[in-house]
């Protein structure tokens, strides 16, 4: 039983160059080209994010890595949850961060996976949305593809440093609507065999309002997390259906050059916590300090507006409220770096060390005890 809120954070293992990109985009591209080459849509639009104590860094430096988890230590983050691209047939991508954290024993920080099972497509770099090349297929080919992947995670769980839940290899599956449920079943065999003899602890990332917990708790699914980012555009400010909000948000978009789903962060508080949902022992809140997906994805893309430590410090004492009695208290939170999406928690030139100071003060309030 953990007495503490326990917070892990999603780590994207970018911000270095490699080939498949350099193939895409052009040499040397990497996630900061998006970032700092932002610029801002509408007065008041903070763009671009710069970042601050940590620069332009480059992950292939262990130095980094060590810095970026001083910083995560003072938030007092419990451990990183790295996003791990398995393809099929052993393809994989961005994975020689991750492989120098499990080979070299360092950064000394706990950590876990988190299956990121989806497709590439072009538009995920195009600003304007409008490219839907497909660019690495997500397969899933089978028993062989099966075994050989569970061989690679079942190294990451031996690791000293891995996230267990009661005893379980923690492992996040980005999209279980796709994964096909012999997968989940023969991980677990898999695992059995190895001997995690309660197999692995395996939560599903639910996306969206119609996916409901029961039916990934059914297929085999230890808990769920709730990602809500594109509900609550709805449920902050479609008070009078979802025809008129449209209008409304297409209006504003033409006049005043907003982005159609810019939201109020501090009106969407509430709806990223659902504490009759959260609070339930098969169900880990997620935490969100900031997003903005312009930089991505220009005048299509979602944001929140308004965002600030002192409103994600409310946010985190609304997700400790849920988890305050019961046996585990985790917590997601997404993201420590994700700049490209404006979702981070690293310092910035706007806020400095706001996001962390905000964390690790409510970390330390009587509800993170």
């Amino acid at each position: 039983m953990n007495r503490k809120a326990q917070v892990i954070a999603f780590y994207l293992p970018q911000f270095h160059p490699f080939s498949e990109n350099d193939e895409w985009w052009g040499n040397g591209f990497t996630e900061w080209t998006n970032v700092g080459k932002a610029k801002p849509l509408f007065k008041g639009h903070r763009q671009p994010r710069v970042p601050a104590d940590l620069g332009y860094y480059d992950l292939r430096l262990s130095v980094v890595r060590e810095q970026q988890v001083k910083l995560a230590k003072e938030a007092g983050i419990f451990g990183f949850c790295y996003w791990h691209y398995w393809f099929g047939n052993g393809k994989r991508l961005m994975q020689d961060v991750f492989d120098e954290v499990l080979e070299s024993g360092k950064p000394d920080f706990p950590f876990c996976l988190a299956w990121a099972n989806h497709s590439w497509y072009s538009k995920t770099f195009d600003k304007d949305s409008t490219g839907d090349k497909l660019l690495m297929e997500q397969t899933y080919p089978g028993e062989e593809d099966i075994e050989m992947h569970f061989s690679y995670l079942n190294r990451a769980f031996r690791d000293k440093r891995y996230i267990k839940i009661d005893g379980m290899p923690l492992l996040v599956v980005y999209d279980p609507v796709s994964l096909p449920l012999k997968y989940i079943d023969m991980f677990q065999q898999l695992a059995r065999e190895a001997g995690w003899l309660d197999g692995i602890y395996i939560v599903a990332n639910i996306v969206g309002g119609i996916n409901k917990k029961e039916m990934f708790i059914e297929k085999g699914y230890n808990a769920v997390t709730f990602q809500r980012l594109a509900s609550v555009i709805f449920d902050a400010q479609n008070k009078r259906g979802k025809i008129l909000y449209y209008i409304r948000q297409k209006i504003r978009s033409l006049f005043y050059h907003y982005p159609q789903f810019a939201v109020d962060y501090k009106k969407c508080i509430p709806y990223l916590i659902n504490k009759n949902i959260d609070g339930s022992e098969d169900v880990i809140p997620c935490i969100v300090p900031n997003w903005d997906h312009t930089p991505r994805s220009g005048m299509k893309g979602s944001m929140f507006l308004n965002e600030s430590p002192e409103f994600f410090r409310l946010h985190v004492e609304d997700a400790l409220k849920t988890v305050q009695y019961k046996r585990n208290k985790l917590i997601f939170l997404k993201s420590w770096n994700e700049w490209g999406e404006g979702n981070y928690m690293e310092p910035d030139l706007t806020f400095g060390k706001g996001y962390i100071n905000a964390l690790h003060e409510a970390l330390n309030s009587t509800l993170g005890k």
